[in-house]
């Protein structure tokens, strides 16, 4: 029987990586994914985007900018 790195064609530390939350899923492996188990690329990629927004928004506090203020009529 075909480990899921074999049926993915990558390498096991690869896949580890990303089962392991050490690496975020790029489109290649969600292609990958969706071509050896049917999950669609994009809802996989959606799912990661909302994860790095949370993981983001959870740091909101120590990114330190100004918004920006033209200074040309509107």
């Amino acid at each position: 029987m075909k480990s899921a790195a074999q049926v993915l064609q990558v390498s096991r530390p690869a896949l580890s990586s990303l089962l392991n939350g050490k690496t975020d899923l790029s489109g290649s492996m969600a292609l990958r994914l969706e071509k050896a188990f049917g999950v669609k690329m994009d809802t996989l990629m959606r799912m990661q985007s909302s994860y790095d927004i949370a993981r983001t928004r959870e740091r909101e506090k120590e990114i330190m900018v100004r918004r920006f203020q033209s200074s040309e009529p509107r």
